[in-house]
């Protein structure tokens, strides 16, 4: 027995020792409304401020993290081509940025939910300003101009919002389900 250790318990294992609900499954067509519903936020004309957090990113990288099969780089490309279009920016500068987050939210999505809503909000963050300075790269090389330090402000009310997507998006996922004589839970 010396030097063996205990196993390692898994997310399952390990959420129900902190009395946390088991998560049902998500339908794909709440997947493709909350999408929807981003990309429609993303397309109000409230005009563009360097500083208003890009829920459609947001959204995106939470369903890349929860749902990699479902919602993949592929999506993020589409979402990106649709706001460039909207946003008569250069095509292809959100679509890029789109593409990479969901490419990194993939690879992190693992070891990300071993984390609390606050600890992957630090590990998103990142990703999130990473995708906001291939936008501004982008837009340089375009000829635009420079947008000030509000720039960064976005991916820190990104990181900061994670949280609150977190728990409206994952709420559904949480309901009880029906009762029935042959399911113990």
């Amino acid at each position: 027995m010396k030097g063996r250790q205990a196993p390692r318990p898994t997310p399952s294992q390990d959420m129900s020792s902190r009395g946390e609900v088991l998560l049902l499954a998500v339908r794909p067509w709440f997947i493709w409304v909350t999408l929807a519903a981003a990309l429609l936020l993303e397309c109000m004309p409230l005009g563009r401020h360097p500083w208003v957090p890009d829920v459609l990113a947001m959204t995106l990288v939470f369903w890349n993290v929860h749902q990699p099969r479902r919602v993949g780089i592929g999506a993020g490309f589409v979402c990106g081509l649709l706001v460039d279009a909207q946003h008569a920016a250069l095509l292809g500068e959100h679509a890029l940025a789109y593409s990479l987050l969901g490419f990194f939210a993939v690879m992190l999505h693992r070891r990300l939910l071993w984390f609390s809503l606050l600890q992957q909000a630090l590990q998103i963050l990142p990703l999130f300003v990473a995708a906001r300075l291939v936008e501004f790269l982008v837009a340089m090389m375009a000829g635009g101009s420079l947008p000030g330090l509000g720039f960064l402000a976005a991916p820190l009310l990104q990181a900061a919002l994670w949280p609150l997507l977190s728990w409206l998006l994952l709420a559904p996922q949480r309901r009880a389900p029906e009762p029935d004589q042959n399911r113990p839970l």
